[in-house]
């Protein structure tokens, strides 16, 4: 799948302009190339960087989300309803589930975090007209339904229609069974759009099994991205049986990544598990959260994934969800990654650097989140979202967008990780900010030298000198795979 010998003219790699000569989709040479090239493409001294990537993403999700109107921004549930009605009355009819039977409307996006009103089936229904209604959470850990959805899923819900995790997870899966020829045009759609934004791998952490759907869709003609995918503890017997194990490689560009295992919930659904309770929820149940997984069931699926070949990615968002995968970590003495450790100890990011647990990191959570954290977190938000304190500490940052759940895109991933604003507000937490040179570090998989995959990424501005709104925007002019023009704005 490699292209044919390409010469890149006059590309600025650090502080040098230089020609980089690829063949077999490696790097051969960088400097000065005086030999003819199948292809030569002129630079004219645009820099040059490794191909992006995006360490965590839920891309069926994401190939849904432009397709289902968005309640992100509404301040209430009467307004996030008022949405919802908006986009039905306006709204195209969707292809059918794979049961035959119309797929629910699905809309995308709420946060009630903060909402001054409670979600209810009651508004939903108002909202639909009779028509199955499901609005999914911006976080994934939570859906919102209306009589007929319940009705429709065979469900019961409390007076709000919300269900949390996996209740939640079960009707995500559902509305998003859509025929695979259907679903695989939008990822193939999405793959071109990430291209555009100079990715070339993504670790896709979709909850289901993603073995099959990728070999299907990479024979079927998707080629822009490497992808890892991940396996979960439910599907873990079948991945042995399989022969699967981490780093083994399906295909030219499907590689199996690690088991993810979920211990604790989402700061937007208060399921985060955390040593203190939420505000307002004092002495209620699960006023610190959801504990999805003990410590002595997260010890043994670690050692199961450990014994069969796999090497863990642990999602821990609270406080005390991050304090027991690093336990378990140090107890076994194995390698491995947290997914998010939005909210740490102090005594825990030192932890993270000397166990070389790397921390798989979303840095745009941070700014859609801010308030929301400012009220949950209230007097501990010093240590959330951190990201120099990581590195402070020795700790190793892969960063990604958790997308649907953030934008895939790099660029936006990398300005919030170096300035912590956007949307012309002030820097949030200025002190977690990174420093450029560390944040593309932790985007990226290669380096420019002879001997690595020519997966390479050219943009057309000053990248050393942008500020947080022309890095978000970051014009890329050409994205190579292997040597393979996968975008090119030239």
């Amino acid at each position: 799948m490699t292209g044919d010998d390409v010469t890149l003219r006059d590309a600025r790699v650090g502080n040098d302009v230089v020609d980089v000569l690829i063949r077999a989709g490696k790097i051969v040479t960088v400097g000065s190339v005086n030999e003819s090239a199948n292809t030569e493409i002129q630079l004219d001294g645009r820099a040059l960087l490794p191909g992006l990537w995006d360490n965590h993403v839920h891309m069926t999700q994401w190939s849904l989300h432009s397709r289902r109107p968005s309640t992100f921004h509404a301040r209430s549930a009467r307004e996030a309803a008022d949405t919802i009605a908006a986009a039905l009355a306006a709204s195209p009819v969707l292809p059918p589930a794979r049961d035959g039977r119309p797929m629910p409307f699905v809309g995308t996006g709420f946060r009630d975090g903060l909402w001054p009103d409670a979600p209810s089936i009651e508004l939903l229904d108002e909202a639909g007209g009779g028509v199955p209604i499901v609005v999914v959470s911006a976080d994934l850990h939570s859906v919102w339904l209306n009589t007929a959805a319940s009705e429709r899923f065979g469900i019961t819900t409390d007076a709000t229609g919300l269900l949390r995790e996996e209740p939640a997870f079960a009707i995500e899966q559902r509305v998003n069974d859509l025929p695979e020829s259907v679903l695989d045009d939008w990822v193939a759609e999405a793959g071109r759009a990430a291209a555009r934004r100079g990715v070339v791998g993504i670790v896709d952490l979709e909850i289901a099994w993603n073995a099959d759907p990728w070999l299907r869709r990479l024979r079927g003609g998707f080629d822009t991205q490497r992808v890892e995918f991940g396996v979960y503890p439910h599907d873990l017997e079948r991945a042995v049986t399989a022969g699967l194990r981490t780093g083994a490689a399906l295909h030219e560009l499907l590689t199996v990544g690690p088991l993810k295992i979920m211990t604790d919930g989402s700061l937007g659904t208060r399921t985060a598990y955390c040593f203190d309770e939420y505000p307002g929820m004092e002495g209620q149940p699960g006023s610190r959260g959801l504990l999805a997984i003990p410590p002595h069931e997260l010890r043994a699926l670690l050692q199961r994934g450990r014994r069969n070949g796999f090497d863990a990615a642990v999602h821990a968002i609270g406080d005390h969800a991050n304090t027991h995968a690093l336990d378990a970590f140090e107890e076994l003495g194995i390698p491995g990654r947290i997914e998010h450790a939005q909210l740490l100890t102090r005594t825990d990011v030192d932890r993270l650097g000397a166990l070389g647990v790397v921390a798989s990191v979303q840095p745009e959570h941070a700014l859609d989140d801010r308030d929301i954290t400012d009220h949950h977190w209230q007097g501990r938000t010093d240590r959330a979202f951190l990201l120099q304190s990581i590195l402070d500490a020795g700790g190793t940052l892969a960063m990604g967008s958790d997308a649907p759940v953030a934008p895939l895109d790099p660029w936006v991933t990398i300005a919030a990780a170096v300035t912590r604003t956007k949307d012309g507000l002030a820097p949030w937490h200025p002190e977690e900010a990174i420093d450029l040179d560390s944040a593309i570090r932790a985007s990226v998989r290669t380096t420019i030298e002879p001997g690595q995959p020519a997966d390479l990424v050219a943009i057309d501005a000053d990248v050393t000198s942008a500020d947080a709104a022309t890095l978000r925007a970051m014009p890329v002019a050409l994205t190579m795979l292997a040597g393979r023009v996968t975008h090119s704005a030239l």
